[in-house]
């Protein structure tokens, strides 16, 4: 494990290097920070079913404003949707990382060297400063297929903002919520772009059979969720 390496408590955020004055993310002064290892002592990164082949991973007691990650076994070996905060060796491990954006890469630096995990993210986000501490592995461009898991590039909240889905479940982190009459989009966007970028995601997930949306600290029924959605693209 790197030595040097600090998570805010506020906000969950992984600060890989020497200890800054203030949270890059939140803006939390330092001594809202951990080292790295009290994180894994404190934080237990907990699985929750979601279905039969998706694991919400949150860490308990809640790390700050954590992104959820969510793990995918897949036929071709077990991956993650975004990356808890906190590194805990118990977990059982995976084959790949895949990012929704670059806002919380949580220890996926520390997953990668004891796993030997591949890291993904699109290459419009690993340009951010916020990205490149981290060690990635693959700077994507456009939709793909991998693992069975589709990836559509959707843009709006940040440049590179991915969205993933897996057989019927969604994979959408802080794209909109909450679930909802009261969801938004994501308020820290530009706003014009993220809207207009929404309509994109509209049209991918009406062509789907999904049942079940991963959010950023949620799980959602897909039909209430869409229902919400296309309302505030509307």
């Amino acid at each position: 494990m790197n030595p040097k390496q600090w998570v805010c408590v506020v906000c969950g955020y992984n600060m890989i290097g020497e200890m800054p004055d203030v949270c890059p993310f939140c803006g939390a002064r330092h001594d809202k920070f951990v080292t790295a290892e009290e994180a894994a002592q404190t934080y237990t990164v907990t699985p929750q079913s979601v279905n039969e082949n998706v694991t919400q991973l949150m860490s308990v007691p809640r790390l700050g404003i954590e992104h959820a990650a969510y793990r995918i076994e897949t036929e071709e070996g077990a991956v993650w949707i975004d990356c808890p905060s906190a590194f805990n060796r118990t977990l059982e491990p995976v084959r790949a990382i895949y990012f929704t954006h670059k806002d919380f890469m949580g220890a996926s630096n520390q997953y990668r060297e004891y796993w030997g995990a591949k890291v993904n993210i699109h290459a419009l986000d690993a340009a951010h400063p916020l990205a490149r501490p981290f060690p990635i592995d693959h700077e994507f461009s456009g939709d793909f297929t991998e693992y069975g898991i589709e990836a559509f590039h959707i843009g709006g909240h940040t440049p590179g903002f991915t969205m993933y889905v897996y057989r019927d479940v969604l994979f959408v982190c802080d794209y909109a919520f909450p679930p909802g009459p009261k969801m938004r989009l994501n308020p820290f966007s530009p706003e014009d772009e993220i809207r207009a970028r929404a309509s994109r995601v509209v049209e991918l997930i009406s062509e789907r059979p999904l049942k079940t949306v991963c959010g950023y600290n949620y799980v959602a029924e897909f039909d209430g969720w869409c229902t919400d959605f296309k309302r505030l693209v509307a």
